[in-house]
């Protein structure tokens, strides 16, 4: 297979797993018996596991990466993303996590000094209007502890996408803190142990989804990252909600509203202006 096509192929079947993070745990929560906390240890669990193999396989690699930090924002993620969609659709949910790790980290920019110009600011505003637009009381409006659960999550995964920049080996460094997650997803367990319910197919899904879409998944990504320019490496992003949706609608038979996709095209339609925006010299 020549190179680019290998590399679009690979760069699709990482946008694929990370979808199928949402799509398992709404499959998990919403036709298993699992709970949401012990689907959160079990994928943080098997993500750990699986990272830690790829990490051995690949020979020595020097001490653990990641930092208690970093892991204590994965484990926010993970949890409020679980018990976000007892009640969130998956496309929804995508939607709001990707909506607030890209404010997150564009927000977090402008405090560091950052500018955008033009064309970027408009689409800042039209990101943050269709987040705002999607959490507007009325029908179609998810459920506000659900939504503010998803939006937390984002953030987190945001302030865990900053720390990990400038890593060396993001490969070790994930891996590291997946480990890490493991004594909060224990007390979590413990915490929520008068709830914990299990059964084989809420297990698969939770296993598939930190085994395969997460511990895999992040895997293959920081290996074809660097092959993408940072731009375009943001920008396949955009297509992981249409994918979530996508599969909710294929294997959970959920529906797209009209405020929904007014949303979705104001929310990464406005994401896609900022990112084009750096592209072009200043």
């Amino acid at each position: 297979m020549p190179h680019h096509r290998r590399l679009i192929f690979l760069v699709a079947l990482a946008m694929t797993a990370f979808a199928a993070n949402s799509l398992l745990c709404r499959l998990a929560l919403k036709t298993s018996g699992i709970d949401a906390g012990s689907f959160t240890g079990l994928r943080l669990a098997s993500g750990a596991l699986v990272l830690w193999l790829i990490v051995r396989w690949r020979g020595p690699a020097g001490p653990a990466g990641g930092s208690w930090a970093a892991a204590t924002a994965l484990f926010i993620y993970a949890a409020g993303f679980s018990y976000a969609y007892i009640q969130l659709p998956t496309a929804t949910g995508a939607l709001l996590l990707f909506g607030a790790v890209q404010v997150t980290m564009i927000g977090v920019g402008l405090w560091r000094g950052e500018r955008l110009h033009g064309w970027q600011m408009a689409g800042l505003g039209l990101a943050v209007s269709g987040l705002l637009a999607l959490l507007t009381p009325g029908l179609s409006a998810p459920p506000p502890d659900s939504a503010a659960l998803m939006l937390s999550a984002g953030v987190a995964w945001g302030i865990y996408s900053l720390l990990g920049k400038r890593l060396g080996n993001p490969t070790l460094a994930t891996a590291g803190n997946f480990l890490r997650t493991l004594p909060f997803a224990a007390l979590l367990s413990l915490a929520t142990l008068p709830l914990a319910r299990l059964d084989s197919a809420g297990v698969i899904y939770a296993l598939a989804s930190g085994g395969l879409a997460s511990g895999l998944g992040y895997a293959l990504w920081y290996a074809v990252l660097p092959g993408l320019a940072a731009t375009h490496a943001a920008t396949v992003q955009l297509s992981v909600p249409v994918l979530a949706a996508l599969g909710g609608i294929l294997f959970l038979g959920e529906t797209v509203s009209w405020s929904l996709a007014l949303s979705s095209a104001a929310i990464l339609g406005g994401i896609a202006l900022v990112i084009g925006g750096k592209e072009r010299p200043r």
